[in-house]
């Protein structure tokens, strides 16, 4: 049994003029504020909570060309940026050049990467050009920590990959972080560690999506460590990204900075590497699939008059939430956190900072099984499906298959 979508008016209202921005977002814009693209599935990680589960690539995915089409068609919507990601996007060969097309066609590029391409010179590269963003990875502030979930190595590539941007004098770079149980207490070594790159910290709330379904239970932070984590915040918040991903904290009383809302299929949305456009990066589920870029009127008729997004631009009006004190400060929390836990999207968040979520989750039918997603290209080799992944599979089913970095030193 899986989540559905809660009941929604037949007719949607007009967008509201002027208010709050929230109540204008709520009704969704014409195009996404935040787009986010993944290029491949392929990657030469396996990190365990990887969202979207890459790994192997999927040979369905969009052609040069054919990724050159959407950036034409974000250029028309005035998509003022989109972020990349995967996968690892940096192993497409054509990726560099869907990089520059990008640019040249006024659609600013943000790319999550672990470092593994961004040698000196492509750091030399990034560094001159305009209306670029690069994102790396880790979870953790020391190799200890960030290895066991991203795999052996990882930590020292993406630190040499900070140390190239830094040397090439990258402005702005990021360090993105997934908040996980093992380093909640690391956030002010994140922050040193940014800081000493001259980079800015970015993080983001873990969500049981894609593997890291398989490894919530373990990794999702408790609940004393969201309190650590919310203190940490209003004392930091101001020079941290974090992209509203915390937005069902702002329940323990005073609002985090940021939009405060879901904006699935209202102001966020997700391209995968085939072209399915998704309501949420954090919600690849055949539920929340909306259509298709290749398909008739492409990606602007999938975002302006796609079912699914035009129920969720209407306004939430039912639901255990919407009767709580504290409704107006975390909006029922994330979408894809309560759909693969299982709860219903009108209820708490499975982390309800009020322990609804905790209540919710122990009242769920015994015989429901959380929805599951239906992409997975995780790597076949002997890591896949271990407790602790380390890194590259040592002995790959199909070398071409598993690594996209077969036959490179």
């Amino acid at each position: 049994m899986t989540a559905v979508l809660p009941s929604r008016p037949t007719v949607r209202p007009d967008r509201p003029v002027g208010g709050r921005l929230i109540d204008q977002f709520e009704y969704g814009l014409d195009a996404p504020i935040c787009l986010t693209w993944e290029l491949t599935y392929a990657c030469n990680l396996a990190c365990v909570h990887c969202l979207s589960s890459s790994g192997r690539r999927d040979p369905r995915e969009l052609s040069t060309a054919e990724a050159e089409r959407v950036i034409d068609e974000l250029q028309r919507m005035q998509v003022f940026y989109v972020n990349v990601g995967g996968g690892e996007p940096t192993v497409r060969p054509d990726f560099w050049h869907l990089l520059d097309y990008a640019i040249d066609h006024q659609v600013g590029v943000k790319f999550s990467t672990n470092g593994i391409k961004l040698d000196k010179k492509r750091a030399a590269q990034l560094a001159a050009t305009d209306y670029v963003d690069v994102q790396l990875s880790l979870d953790g502030a020391t190799a200890e920590v960030n290895d066991r979930v991203r795999g052996t190595g990882s930590f020292a590539t993406a630190t040499r990959a900070l140390e190239n941007l830094a040397e090439a004098g990258m402005k702005d770079f990021k360090v993105s972080v997934v908040v996980t149980r093992e380093n909640v207490g690391q956030l002010d070594q994140f922050k040193a560690l940014t800081d000493s790159f001259g980079a800015q910290l970015r993080i983001t709330r873990f969500r049981p999506s894609g593997r890291g379904a398989d490894v919530w239970d373990e990794l999702h932070p408790t609940q004393a460590q969201q309190r650590e984590l919310y203190n940490w915040l209003l004392a930091n918040g101001d020079n941290v990204l974090t992209g509203d991903s915390f937005f069902h904290l702002s329940a323990y009383g005073e609002a985090l900075p940021g939009l405060n809302l879901c904006g699935a299929g209202r102001v966020v949305c997700l391209i995968d590497p085939v072209g399915d456009v998704y309501a949420c990066p954090f919600a690849i589920h055949e539920n929340f699939l909306a259509g298709n870029v290749r398909d008739e009127g492409g990606f602007q008729r999938v975002w302006q008059t796609s079912d699914l997004f035009q129920e969720l631009r209407s306004p939430q009006t039912g639901g255990a939430c919407t009767k709580c004190a504290h409704f107006d400060a975390c909006r029922g929390g994330c979408m894809a956190a309560k759909f693969f836990t299982g709860l219903p999207l009108d209820g708490p968040d499975p982390e309800c900072v009020q322990g609804y979520g905790e209540t919710a989750l122990a009242a769920r039918d015994a015989d429901r099984t959380a929805p599951k997603s239906h992409i997975d290209h995780s790597h076949s080799g002997p890591v896949r499906g271990q407790p602790t992944l380390l890194g590259f599979p040592s002995i790959p089913a199909k070398l071409c298959d598993e690594s996209p970095l077969a036959g490179m030193q």
